[in-house]
């Protein structure tokens, strides 16, 4: 008992003695206690947190979400696909004013921290302390780097030491300018702009290296708050966070008064800009789009790829102006439909009104709305959406005549009062050509056109579309009518069956009847009587002459006398869908089934000398670095390849991406995966071309070029002459009732097609044929296409002859013939001989009539 006192007493002693008596002693003793045991705890916590950080591979390695660029085949842009606006830089190619700007605005101490600044972290820590928040932080330019690229957005504690935590190991395995280019690269901007890149060209359209001080000011001001503090959407908050940034600028040194005091004079210039594309071709993007879709999934849009296709930027710019050209001359022919809206307007009327009226209409194929503010005698004052006031003279009123309908339009107007009045919605159309600048003035009234067309380009050697554009405009319909349009090609189809019929011993100089005919039917009413477009009827007509004059009851006769099912056949070999031609007589008037870019395609058979190619439309594909992945080589017409020529079909798909040699699977997982069009032989083989298969024989092929020129040269193409070559061929399409109208034509390094027609197939108007609608959009394609190209005439076989022959008999002759006439023959065909189910038919006019075709419901031209 007394040893247990003594001890405690002796406790007693020693507490008294060494331990602090004092409450200040005792608080400090508990403040350094509370610390310590937080270090300890943070150190536990860092300790479990560290490995989960990520590594330096992953932090450096790391892809940007960058989007998808579409290009033509010289690198000019044509579309970008992506979630995210993001143009890469190196921090090299970042101003340097610009940089400073940034650490004025978000950390200027950021060469001098090693990651962290300490006392920002506990000014924000006590700020949300006394306001019980998590809504404030003391983030360096490290930290939203770390924050941004590999951690959640959500304010709380633990990521904050996360933050810290990789903002140190940033810090310490990366460079301060390695920093810098990941944030520039990374932080979001607002209005999907991710990167200080991307932001300038969305607020500005412009590089970095074009930004001025205050703009730069401006972007600089965004990180913090890229909503409230949007020039676009919160303009005062901009203004003033910007001048707030050139106040610091100036007070940290980087930049002198002047500069300053010019700078926080500059009116705030921000407005939305869409990332200019250098070439028109949005259905070509949208083509790129599905295939990228199909083959990387999900990586298209972020992936960062490069997209070559194979466009010609001269030609595609050419398709687009020639086909809205086209379909905008179509539209003037057939009459005015009218306004396409109405307000009241005052004789002053308000510009903030106008512009309201205005906003909920956009710019359709280059035709900008207006509002009519003034109706003079013969001219018209119109307010436009760009915000100019402009004047519409009678040279660009005078051809709006009221549409009644295809047919009808009503009388000329006589002052601008009979088409508009005060208050009228209406589109203008700009006028840049010189010769009509004379004759219109500046500007047209115009109307979006209801009609619509189609227009795509070959390179006949081996399938390359060169230009495609499937409509007025993309962004009114996005219906690509180059590959979706399934239509009727009239009489376009005949050449295949004349071609067809030369490969069963016709010659281009073989007389068939052009006299009428009849099929009968079931009954009186079914009977069918094919007639041609000038409803006259001609006697025995060489085959030249029938095709460049497009006479239907030849082309009946001609495919009755070789065979329906024959001819089916043969078509095939020019890429015609078995299951969409008629097995009847009508199959000569073209009740088939084809897109234009299967007629093209088709046509490209005698522009190449005989040889099927697959048009495709991606040249290579490559990743965000420029490494390809995708590389086209298509099969090429090449007679040195020679291969015999098909007797049957050849399998061939109506259009491919890339033409791919090997690895046909639908998707590629990813860059590591073989690209579909690489090869994996040696050198030579990968320089070794690939042969297309040959369909036609070179004698056949080069036999209906040659008719097909006479359709320029003396048929029913013969507007084509104004072009002034002798080296195009060629052939008009019309449908019944003038549903469609086509042309396709060609030369040796081109071929084109275009059509027009309604999409709810209506009658284009009579006299609306292809030589009228679609034949001078090909002509304006086509003079821009080959301007400055010398022309290549076609060169016959050595197994083909020309000699003289009577053009009403079709024999030979001698020199001084009055009927005397140059004609190609294969050699040994020179001599006529009898053909079957044609040498009769053409002496006997009336020849027993045959039995109606099956589902026959119209006639075509």
């Amino acid at each position: 008992m007394n040893d247990s006192g003594s001890s405690f007493s002796r406790w007693t002693h020693w507490t008294r003695q060494y331990l602090p008596t004092q409450g200040w002693q005792r608080v400090l003793i508990g403040l350094f206690g509370l610390f310590a045991a937080g270090v300890v705890m943070l150190t536990l916590v860092a300790l479990i947190l560290t490995p989960t950080l990520p590594s330096l591979e992953d932090i450096t390695g790391e892809q940007l979400k960058v989007p998808m660029r579409v290009y033509t085949s010289d690198g000019q842009l044509i579309a970008e696909f992506g979630e995210e606006k993001r143009i890469p830089v190196k921090i090299e190619q970042v101003p340097d004013l610009l940089i400073k700007a940034v650490l004025a605005a978000e950390d200027r101490s950021f060469f001098y921290h090693h990651g962290v600044d300490f006392v920002g972290i506990l000014r924000a820590a006590w700020h949300n302390f006394r306001t019980q928040s998590t809504g404030q932080g003391g983030s360096t330019i490290t930290m939203q780097v770390a924050r941004n690229y590999f951690l959640s957005p959500e304010k709380t504690y633990s990521r904050k030491l996360k933050e810290v935590l990789l903002a140190f190991k940033l810090e310490r395995e990366l460079s301060k300018q390695q920093i810098l280019e990941l944030y520039f690269n990374k932080i979001f901007l607002g209005h999907r702009a991710y990167g200080f890149a991307a932001a300038a060209q969305v607020y500005y359209g412009k590089t970095l290296k074009e930004l001025s001080l205050p703009e730069m000011a401006m972007l600089a001001g965004l990180p913090k708050a890229p909503s409230r503090d949007n020039p676009l959407t919160n303009p005062d908050n901009a203004l003033e966070r910007r001048n707030l940034i050139l106040k610091q600028m100036y007070g940290l040194g980087y930049i002198d008064e002047p500069s300053y005091t010019a700078a926080i004079n500059t009116p705030l210039a921000a407005n939305k800009h869409d990332f200019k594309f250098d070439v028109e071709a949005p259905y070509v993007a949208e083509m790129v789009r599905q295939y990228m879709i199909q083959a990387y999934d999900e990586k298209t849009y972020v992936g960062g790829f490069h997209v070559y296709t194979t466009i010609n930027a001269k030609d595609q710019q050419a398709a687009v102006k020639s086909l809205r050209d086209g379909l905008l001359d179509y539209s003037r022919r057939h009459g005015y439909r009218g306004p396409t809206g109405h307000i009241t307007v005052s004789d002053d009327p308000d510009k903030e009104r106008l512009d309201d009226a205005l906003k909920d209409y956009r710019v359709v194929g280059d035709l900008l709305p207006g509002i009519v503010l003034k109706v003079d005698d013969q001219s018209v004052q119109v307010y436009t959406q760009d915000g100019a006031t402009v004047t519409i003279g009678w040279g660009g009123l005078a051809w709006a005549r009221r549409y009644i309908d295809e047919n009808t339009q009503g009388a000329p107007p006589q002052k601008a009062a009979d088409i508009l009045r005060a208050g009228d919605i209406i589109y203008l159309e700009a006028i840049n050509d010189p010769a009509q600048l004379q004759q219109i003035g500046a500007w047209r009234l115009a109307q979006v056109p209801e009609v619509a067309g189609a227009l795509v380009s070959l390179r006949p050697s081996d399938g390359a579309v060169l230009a495609l554009t499937g409509g007025f405009d993309f962004y009114q319909s996005g219906f690509n009518r180059v590959t979706q349009a399934e239509r009727q090609p009239g009489s376009s189809i005949k050449p295949f069956i004349y071609s067809a019929a030369l490969d069963k011993g016709f010659t281009t100089a073989t007389l068939v009847s052009g006299a009428p005919v009849v099929m009968e039917g079931g009954t009186p009413e079914e009977e069918w009587r094919p007639e041609d477009y000038t409803r006259k009827f001609y006697g025995p007509t060489r085959l030249r002459k029938a095709l460049a004059e497009s006479l239907n009851l030849v082309s009946v006769r001609l495919l009755r006398a070789i065979g329906v099912p024959y001819a089916a056949d043969y078509l095939e070999r020019f890429g015609f869908d078995p299951a969409k031609l008629p097995h009847n007589l009508s199959l000569a008037l073209g009740t088939a089934s084809a897109t234009p870019m299967q007629m093209a395609s088709a046509f490209a058979v005698y522009a190449n000398g005989g040889y099927r190619v697959t048009p495709y439309f991606i040249s290579r594909v490559e990743d965000t670095n420029h490494n390809v992945l995708e590389q086209a080589k298509p099969a090429v017409a090449c007679p040195e390849c020679a291969t015999p020529p098909a007797n049957g079909p050849v399998a061939s798909p109506e259009v491919s991406a890339s033409a791919a040699q090997i690895n046909t699977q639908a998707k590629v997982p990813g860059p590591a995966a073989p690209a579909a069009g690489t090869t994996t032989g040696s050198v030579a083989d990968k320089d070794k071309p690939v042969p297309a298969p040959r369909v036609l024989s070179p004698e056949v092929s080069f036999l209906t070029a040659s008719m097909l020129q006479d359709v320029i040269q003396e048929g029913t193409g013969r507007g084509a002459l104004v072009l002034g070559r002798k080296d195009l061929s060629g052939k008009t399409g019309t449908t019944n009732e003038y549903r469609d109208a086509w042309f396709s034509g060609f030369n040796a390094d081109v071929v084109t097609t275009a059509w027009v027609g309604f999409d709810q197939p209506a009658s284009l108007g009579r006299g609306e044929t292809g030589a009228r609608t679609a034949l001078p959009i090909w002509i304006d394609f086509m003079r821009a296409a080959l301007q400055g190209d010398p022309e290549k005439p076609l060169i016959p076989p050595p197994d083909v002859v020309n000699i003289t022959i009577n053009s009403d008999t079709g024999k030979p002759t001698t020199a001084d013939d009055p009927l005397a006439m140059p004609e190609y023959f294969v050699q040994g065909t020179e001599t006529p001989h009898p053909l079957p189910g044609i040498d009769g038919d053409a002496t006997n006019p009336e020849a027993p009539p045959e039995k109606v075709p099956e589902n026959i419901r119209e006639k075509l031209f």
